[in-house]
């Protein structure tokens, strides 16, 4: 048990270090959803974040030799530390078992049917969180200041949102003047969480739409000049059933850029990401002279040295 109660311990001073210097920068800024802990360390392999007066604790399964009542245990004891630490009440904060994997592919897998939604704010926008039943909340808080990015870009601009999941840079992009915004995706769930997210910041708005549609063909058949932004974030690799061929990221990255500037008008700008650790990007085939890797410009203050995501900004 001692070494055990090392572990808390260790835990426990970890935690109150991170948070103490997070919620800080979080208050400066006035941002009031961060991510404060990243397997920070082995003998306690969880994803911590901050939603507002909400805790979202998402541990990796691995082999931890440990039996189920063991195991419970042992989460309770973590979790009774947090509640400790950051002062988040325990029946605030929302526990997920979730399996270590690349990227962002199993985005649309459900987990649960608890229907936790609330509305936190970002950037002055409201944006629907779900704490229990998906893979992922909803906000993907490492884009804070992608999204702000785009949004400064979007005033008086037809803004395409590939692989959208629940839309929040569409959001962005309409605060930020778009004349159009298309949000296209494979999942009707999150389509219909787009459509939430932008009636809750522009009630009535009918600037924006979205398209229920394979982006590989979707892209293919765009006519060109379309658009005069666009947004990729897919996932590292996908083969859902619903289409027409296997995504992945690493060998599919040429053609799926070059149909996005195929589709964007000159001067048109692509914001490209993706999850993929390994990712390298082929600039020699990709049909533009001005890319810029804006990895460490886009690295918010809660992801800093432990950013898993690489983003570009690609001209035509």
């Amino acid at each position: 048990m001692a070494q055990s109660v090392e572990k808390f311990l260790s835990l426990k001073n970890r935690l109150e270090k991170v948070y103490r210097h997070l919620s800080k920068g979080a208050r400066r800024q006035g941002i009031s959803c961060y991510r404060i802990y990243d397997h920070d360390l082995p003998e306690a392999p969880f994803i911590v974040e901050v939603y507002e007066d909400k805790l979202y604790v998402s541990e990796y399964k691995r082999r931890h030799n440990l039996g189920d009542e063991e195991h419970e245990e042992w989460l309770a004891e973590c979790l009774r530390i947090m509640s400790e630490v950051t002062g988040i009440a325990p029946q605030n904060i929302y526990t997920k078992l979730r399996q270590r994997k690349e990227g962002r592919g199993g985005q649309y897998q459900k987990v649960a049917e608890d229907k936790n939604e609330f509305v936190v704010s970002e950037g002055g926008l409201k944006f629907i969180v779900n704490l229990s039943d998906y893979l992922d909340t909803g906000l993907f808080l490492d884009h804070r200041i992608t999204r702000q990015m785009v949004r400064e870009q979007s005033s008086g601009k037809r803004v395409l949102n590939l692989f959208c999941y629940t839309g929040s840079f569409s959001v962005y992009a309409a605060a930020g003047g778009a004349s159009e915004v298309v949000s296209v995706d494979l999942s009707k769930t999150y389509l219909a969480w787009v459509e939430k997210n932008m009636a809750l910041n522009f009630p009535g708005e009918k600037k924006h739409k979205v398209i229920h549609a394979d982006v590989l063909q979707y892209l293919k058949e765009l006519p060109a000049g379309s658009f005069d932004l666009i947004v990729m974030d897919p996932p590292t690799f996908s083969n859902s059933k619903r289409m027409e061929d296997i995504l992945d990221i690493q060998r599919d990255h040429v053609s799926l850029v070059n149909d996005c500037l195929k589709a964007l008008t000159q001067n048109g700008l692509l914001y490209f990401s993706t999850n993929y650790t390994k990712f390298i990007l082929e600039k020699d085939k990709i049909h533009s002279s001005q890319i810029k890797d804006i990895t460490r410009q886009t690295t918010p203050f809660d992801f800093a040295g432990k950013l898993k995501r690489q983003c570009f900004q690609i001209t035509k």
